[in-house]
This record gives structure tokens, sequence and C-alpha cells, in this order.
């Protein structure tokens, strides 16, 4: 596989799995599965620098945080960890931080990984203030109803006299009783069953209805602490004290953890909870190492995305073996036909797996399968689990070798092959257009809602809509004669498709469905080109100059241009009113009192503002130019005060900071 091509479908792959597991919380791959892929894609980039561009993953920490909830920055920024897969790759890790500081004596501490859900605590004068998902490691969700449902996290820090700010981190996790029992009470219910803990954690914390989090009974490990601001407090000097230290404070820490001296204790440690975490109550996928000395981190610091001092020590990816029972080929939206093996059920990585990528033509044929061969799978590489072998040893003796079709299985026409993958070019396939249609409608496209697969395969096979452009010619009649949808459901499907015309240029961009353009590469190409004209124009030398933007992307947007019916296609949405250029922003207008006034301040919200929700006033603020904390110091400036005011008003009263109504505020603001 062409080495581009390679490092763009990985990038896909961890962009989409990253997408799932931090903003829908709905991880779609273990995290070993997620750890190879961009393993895999960190040593591409390295060893073809020219193939590096911004829109890759690796070139961030994560992506941003969902927008159900109020959105918060992190007082410090929650890191990813570095992975290492074997005692050899940690062995390579503490030789790369011994190069930057010389050390004769040092001590590693080691902590099971719990496989949960990351939170940041923030207490202050000892009280729960905030509890946040890591998000994207700098923005969090602010969820603090839901995390003062853990019995685990105490509301109140055990300290007499407590520091003004504490951040602590952690692990929220479910124990695997308490999640066996909620999956036994979802099955009497009927409802869905979770997959596995981590998914049941991540899906509990985002409830917008606090009480149905305490009934899941989540609990806490600790493992980071933080004190911010610390007025002369004696301060943990080491991760080993701190782990005490939290304890103290009220906090539950993992009794599994050991202080080692050296690689080898290390490797008796990660080798003794290989077998023995089976044994555990909760799931643990590896064992973190950090340098115990708090002054030895701090001269490491930080890469632009992990700490020099820590290190998570992974356990390898599963591999089961199962069986063949069949093999189907799909039909995606670019016509690409996908053999995917349907299996006899099975257990992988927490999941019931029945299904596995065949990839292409080419890997069947290495493969030489047949139907009913026993077939080793593992998650790796792909967002579902692929077939890695097979046991020709244990193949009946009836099993007929499966091929590839000649013709689409869907609308019966002959194939084209292109190197080792195969095409449907039939532009009416059935197949080809209801994925067209559902891609048009994701959540990254229009986002058109209420508008899911049933409903898209209905309208396909209905014949009333041969094209996303025919979507914007519905009636709410003609939606409403399809099976299960009353008038009041089509209603409010119309009222979507309409608002989606609101869309902005770059998200019908990615909606079209241009091979190779996904959402990051549309951004990127609508801010260099801001009208569809500009860009159907463009030569491909002008676009693949692009910084992020390749030959291979560049060829592909240039062609798609140049097919008529195409051409059709952007006509009938410019008609019926969708952006197809960008909206220019009207420049900020700042002036002598904006600079006196707002620019650079320092605000504190308290309390339930009369319209404003806190979010909004944080936006408006920002907006103006000023700087919106969660804590009130003596570098305040502003405190906006709403109902129900608590401590930080108080604090601000002692401190002689200035107090602004929600109407004092907005009328600052209109001065600017």
């Amino acid at each position: 596989m062409e080495i581009q091509q390679r490092i763009e479908q990985l990038r896909q792959q961890v962009q989409k799995a990253s997408y799932a597991y931090y903003i829908l919380n709905e991880p779609i791959m273990p995290d070993e599965v997620y750890d190879r892929i961009y393993r895999e894609l960190e040593e591409l980039e390295a060893e073809y620098p020219q193939f590096i561009s911004a829109e890759s993953p690796t070139q961030r920490i994560g992506e941003k945080p969902a927008n159900q909830f109020v959105s918060i920055r992190h007082n410090i920024p929650l890191y990813s960890l570095e992975n290492a897969f074997n005692i050899e790759e940690f062995a390579a890790w503490q030789e790369r931080w011994q190069r930057i500081v010389s050390r004769q004596q040092f001590e590693y501490v080691c902590e099971l990984k719990i496989d949960g859900c990351a939170l940041a605590l923030t207490y202050e004068n000892g009280i729960l203030v905030r509890g946040a998902t890591r998000g994207d490691g700098f923005f969090g969700e602010d969820i603090t109803q839901n995390v003062k449902t853990i019995r685990s996290i105490p509301l109140r820090l055990n300290l007499e006299n407590p520091p003004p700010i504490v951040e602590v981190r952690g692990e929220a996790f479910l124990a695997l009783k308490t999640f066996e029992q909620i999956n036994q009470e979802r099955e009497k219910a009927g409802e869905a069953l979770f997959a596995n803990p981590r998914n049941a954690v991540a899906g509990t914390l985002r409830q917008l209805d606090s009480r149905i989090v305490a009934k899941r009974r989540l609990d806490f490990f600790a493992y980071t602490l933080h004190i911010l601001e610390k007025d002369d407090i004696d301060v943990a000097s080491t991760q080993w004290e701190s782990l005490k230290l939290l304890e103290q404070m009220g906090f539950w820490v993992n009794p599994h953890r050991q202080l080692c001296y050296s690689l080898a204790e290390v490797e008796d440690y990660y080798n003794y909870w290989s077998k023995e975490r089976i044994k555990l109550p909760y799931m643990t996928d590896g064992v973190v190492v950090k340098i115990n000395s708090v002054a030895l981190q701090q001269q490491l610091g930080f890469t632009q995305k992990f700490p020099r001092w820590a290190i998570a020590l992974k356990y390898p990816a599963e591999e089961v073996p199962t069986i063949v029972e069949s093999v189907m080929v799909q039909v995606g939206r670019t016509g690409m036909l996908t053999p995917v093996a349907k299996l006899k059920p099975v257990q992988l990585g927490g999941t019931t797996v029945s299904r596995a990528t065949l990839h292409n033509s080419e890997r069947i044929t290495k493969l030489n399968l047949h139907i009913g061969d026993t077939v080793i799978i593992r998650k790796a590489g792909e967002i579902i689990p692929e077939v890695v072998r097979v046991l020709p040893e244990l193949r009946p003796a009836t099993a007929e070798a499966f091929k590839m079709p000649t013709h689409c299985p869907e609308c019966g026409q002959p194939v084209v092959i292109d190197e080792v993958r195969m095409f449907c070019v039939n532009a009416s396939c059935p197949a080809i257009l209801r994925n067209a249609l559902i891609h048009w409608a994701s959540r990254d496209a229009l986002d058109i809602n209420g508008m899911g697969e049933i409903l898209v395969q209905q309208m396909v096979e209905k014949q009333i809509v041969n094209s996303v452009a025919d979507l914007y010619d519905l009636t709410v009649e003609k939606v409403a004669s399809l099976p299960r949808m009353g008038k009041k459901s089509a209603q409010k499907l119309i009222s979507a498709i309409a608002e989606s015309k609101n869309q902005p240029w770059a998200r019908v961009l990615y909606g079209l469905g241009i091979r190779y353009v996904g959402s990051v590469n549309a951004q990127i190409l609508t801010e260099k080109f801001p009208s569809v004209e500009e860009l159907a124009n463009a030569k491909i030398t002008e676009i693949e100059s692009i910084y992020g933007i390749g030959r291979k992307i560049a060829q592909s947007v240039f062609e798609w241009f140049r097919i008529p019916a195409n051409q059709s296609l952007i006509a009938r949405l410019r008609a019926a009113g969708l952006q197809l250029a960008s909206q220019k922003k009207p420049a900020l207008k700042r002036g002598r009192k904006e600079k006196l006034v707002v620019s650079g301040k320092t605000f504190v919200i308290t309390g339930t503002l009369p319209n404003l929700k806190r979010n909004q006033a944080k936006a408006l603020i920002e907006q103006a130019g000023g700087k919106v904390k969660d804590s009130v110091s003596r570098k305040t400036d502003y405190i906006v005060v709403g109902e129900d005011a608590g401590s930080k008003l108080k604090k601000a009263t002692e401190l002689g900071i200035t107090q602004l109504s929600e109407a004092q505020l907005l009328e600052m603001l209109k001065k600017i």
C-alpha cells in the first residue's frame, strides 16, 4: 500500500476513534487497538516527514469536548501518557529521560492503569467546587453534579487547614460486579447492554440526570495531586508522598502501588500483574510508571503531548480463534467493495465480536480463506476486528474458497478494479446512494437530526430521493407516506433538513463525500478557497500547494468538480439555498474604552445570572478581550454576581474586588 495512502487511512481511523472516545463517549475500539494504530502513524510520519500535516492527530492532544455540557478550561492541562508495549520500549524511554537529566539515583512509582475515565476535581478551601472530564486535555466538560454522586470522591477534604485551591486527578471506574448488576437490570428492562465497564462509565458520566448517575454506583481512584495556591503550605516532594496525602485527604488510592528502585523491579511488577490482574474486581490494561521525585519531574517537563517523567506500560492486545460462517461484501458511498467475514460470536477485548474485516481481494488471496475456516482475529489497526491468519489444519473437507464477486452485489453492474480494490461505478447504485445520504446527514456534515439508516433505506426503496439535492425538494406529505412516519415526525424531519441549509461551507464540502476529503481537510480547503466557485476552478497545483493537502487529495477534488453530474448537484444545492461560500465575520470594533475596562482584565462569575448562562457570559467577556477564571484571587479585577452566590463572593468582598450584576456587565460590554 502506498505510504501516503496508509498515513491518510491511519489518520482517519485515529480521528474517528478519538471523536467516539472523547466526544461521544462511545468507544469503537479497545485502547490497545488505538495505541497500535497511533504508534504506526507516529512511526510512518517520523520516517516520512514530508507527509506530516497540521491535521494529523499526532500534532495535537485530542478532540474538542462535546457541547451538551458547559466547556471549561482545565487549571492544569491533562496530558495523555506515552505508551510502551514491552520492557525494551520502557528501557528506551528511561534512556531518553536520563540523557536530559543525568541521575545516578532515582525511584519509580508503579501504579495499576485503571480502565475507566479520567476526571479533574477542583477544591476551594477544602470544598469540591468542580468536576470535569478530560476532554481534549485543555478543555473538558463540567459534570460537577454527576461527580458529586460518586461516594469515593469526598465533598470536603479531610484537612483542618486545607490549601486555598487543590486539583486532584484520578479515574472514575465501575467494579466488575457492579457492572454485571447494571447490565442485568438493563436486560430485565429491555434496554441495550453496555459493552464493557469503561463504556458504561463514559455513558453514565454524560447523563444529564444526576439521579441516574447515583444509581450506577461509580467509584474513583485518585492518582495525582496539584496544590495551586500553596500559601506557605508544605507540599509533597514525591509522588509516593502525594499518594499518601491523597489518602489523608479522604480519597481512595489504589493499594497495589509499589515503589521501585530499578528497571528490573518495574519489570517484576509488570509481569506479576499481567497474570494477577484477572483476580482484580475492576479492569486494568497496564501499569503507569512515574518518576517519584517531583523536582525531577519539573526538570524533565513535557513534550508537546506527554510528560517526560511518566509512561504507560501496556499489556499486549488479545487474539482469539473463531470460525468463519460466511462472507458478505459491503458497498460504501464511494462504491468500494469491502469483504467482511461473519463469524461465530466470540469474546474479544471485553466485547462480543461477530464480524471482522477482510480488507480486499488481495488480503483474501494471501489468507487463502475458505468458508468454515478457523481463523485468528484481533482488534488491531481497524475500527472493526480483522482476521490475522487462517489455521488451515482445522479446515473442513467440504470448505469452499471465497472469491470476490465480479459484479456489484447491490445493483448487479460489473465492478472496476483499481489495484487491489474493487469499485462499483454505477452512480445509481442503491448502496452508494444510501451511504451518500447517511454521510450527508451525519453529525460532522449537515447534521440532519432524525435521518437515520432505516429512514434512508425507505427513501431509496420508495425512490423519493435519488441524490442529496432531492432532500431539499421533500414535502411533509412525501415523508409522511413512508412506513412508520406520521405527519408530526415528517414535519420534524423537514424542519431539520431546512435547518441544514445554515451549515457552513466547510461542512457542505465534507458532506459531498469527495474521496480523501475528511472533515479536517474540508476545513483547510475552505479556508484557502472560501467559495465553491474558487475551489471548482482551482488547478491541481494550487490545491496541493496547501499545507496538509497532498497530490492525491488535490487530484480527487479536481476530478470531482470536472464531472457534469457533480456540477449539476452543486447548481441544485445553490438553488436550494445551501451555504457554498464562507460567511465573513464582522471585525470586532475595539476602542479606548475597551482597553481601559475589559481587555486583559480578569473576571470571575458566581451564582445564577438572571438571563445569561454562565458559558454565554464567559463567551461575551472573552470576545471583548477579557479573561474568565474559576477562582477568586488578588489578581481578579471583577466578580459578576448572580443569585445564590457562594464562597467566591465572600472572598471577593474580603479582597475588595469590584462587583458587577449581569446588567452592569452588559452595559460595560455595550460601550466597547
